[in-house]
């Protein structure tokens, strides 16, 4: 009993290590709490409920990672543009942070190797890729601090996977494309102005897009046009037609 014990205690211990070099390639550096990126790549399909109703998945880190994300985004945005306002700093990031660009990232790291789920490779089409990326993110967030995780970011994924280049220059009319998905599927798209603030030498647009008269998301800028294409790309985002 006490040889088997001993047995499983070293395959255990192997397998860890066998996971901390693997992520090393990937990451940069050893992790030190390899029990939360095994959570980060545990989909919800192989969670298990804990007493207090808490499921053992990467839901809660990848709520987290996406925070670090887009705030890692924005700042490495904001010094690599000094002379470009918010709308286009937003729009930038909105275009690097979506789910398909995280959906693809996530296939260009590897992580979908990791991935500890339950579910067929038809299900598995979604978002599943994209989610464990940010858990990803939300893991190394907790386990090295902001600046190793930005470090990642920056250095080992936007560097090196993300073109700005051909980011900036993707020319989509989210408002067309959205107004044309409500035709064909017989819901009524609206673009509204919510709110105009006026500044000093400028106006800012707040556009607010409804289906079928729920708001489903907000653009801001001080162009009402910018605003709405805002809006149009969020909405797209979140019907899946980018």
């Amino acid at each position: 009993m006490l040889s088997s014990t001993i047995h499983y205690l070293l395959a255990f211990s192997s397998k860890n290590k066998d996971l901390q070099n693997s992520l090393k390639n990937l990451l940069g550096f050893y992790p030190s709490n390899i029990s939360l990126y095994k959570l980060a790549f545990s989909h919800r399909s192989v969670s298990v409920s804990a007493k207090n109703g808490m499921s053992s998945s990467n839901e809660r880190l990848e709520y987290l990672g996406d925070a670090v994300l887009g705030a890692v985004v924005a700042e490495y945005l904001f010094k690599k543009f000094p002379f470009k306002d918010e709308g286009f700093l937003t729009k930038m990031r909105s275009r690097i942070v979506n789910r398909k660009q995280m959906n693809k990232l996530s296939l260009k790291l590897g992580i979908d190797n990791y991935l500890n789920y339950n579910i067929s490779n038809k299900q598995r089409g979604g978002s599943i890729n994209g989610d464990a990326m940010e858990a990803l993110i939300g893991a190394v967030y907790i386990d090295k601090g902001y600046n190793t995780t930005a470090d990642f970011i920056v250095n080992r994924v936007l560097k090196i996977h993300i073109d700005l280049d051909e980011i900036e220059n993707i020319d989509t009319d989210y408002k067309s494309k959205i107004i044309e998905w409500g035709q064909k599927n017989k819901q009524k798209v609206q673009f509204e102005i919510a709110e105009v603030i006026v500044e000093p030498h400028e106006k800012v647009y707040t556009i607010q897009l409804a289906i079928e008269g729920e708001i489903i998301c907000v653009g801001k800028s001080y162009s009402k046009k910018v605003a709405e294409q805002q809006a149009a790309e969020i909405g797209c985002e979140k019907l899946a037609l980018v």
